[in-house]
């Protein structure tokens, strides 16, 4: 069985040879690829990820335009090649030494989907900001309302899909709307979700972050949308 770990990256110079480090060194019951995705980045990532792409079990993808994570990942999981596929920010907010926990619903049989919260308690976290946190809880409690799923955590990064579940999805969404818009479709196929708690280590804007009070608006519309 394989792991495709589908990344995105945009101006993530700084954190991505750290990351994929990460990733290939957590220890996994399954082999594993890994598929980066360079967004048009401007800061010379994508020179480290045709670098990186040397090496085996690494696909690189590029865009000749910088599109968004939601476009990003839609190239990933066309590239990746996996029976499950999980998705990796290029930053360091989340641990890839979660990938066990996160996999053993889906390796069970019991789970179609697996979601990683860092809001469901029983792992450690950074303190984020507590407009983010009110932010991230009143999008995840309004999705919750359409999709009528009880998740804690509807903005996370770490979504695990078995193959066959994207493969009857299509994003449309090009930015962070992703996140919206894979859970109102994922409730609509009616797949087996999981959540699982996860560490987190929340970075500030000064550090990198990029999602903005125009994504929490756009997600609000796409709760909406793909209800």
């Amino acid at each position: 069985m394989l792991l495709s770990i589908v990344i995105p990256v945009y101006n993530e110079s700084e954190t991505l040879r750290e990351i994929l480090a990460a990733v290939q060194a957590v220890d996994l019951p399954i082999d594993r690829e890994i598929v980066l995705v360079d967004d048009a980045s401007t800061d010379g990532s994508r020179a480290i990820v045709e670098e990186l792409a040397r090496q085996d079990g690494i696909v690189a993808v590029s865009h000749r335009r910088n599109e968004g994570k939601g476009a990003a990942l839609r190239s990933g999981f066309r590239a990746a090649r996996g029976d499950f596929v999980i998705v990796q920010d290029a930053d360091l907010e989340y641990d890839p030494r979660d990938y066990p926990r996160l996999l053993q619903p889906l390796l069970d049989g019991n789970a179609d989907v697996v979601y990683g919260s860092r809001f469901a308690g029983g792992s450690s976290r950074s303190v984020i900001r507590y407009w983010h946190y009110l932010g991230n809880a009143f999008l995840t409690t309004l999705s919750n309302c359409f999709t009528n799923l009880h998740l804690t955590d509807m903005e996370t990064c770490y979504k695990v899909f078995r193959r066959e579940v994207l493969e009857q999805i299509t994003i449309q969404e090009n930015r962070f709307g992703f996140e919206p818009e894979i859970t109102a479709k994922v409730a609509h196929l009616k797949c087996r979700l999981w959540e699982v708690s996860i560490a987190y280590h929340g970075r500030s804007y000064s550090e990198g972050k990029k999602i903005t009070w125009k994504d929490g608006l756009r997600a609000i519309v796409c709760i909406i949308k793909y209800h």
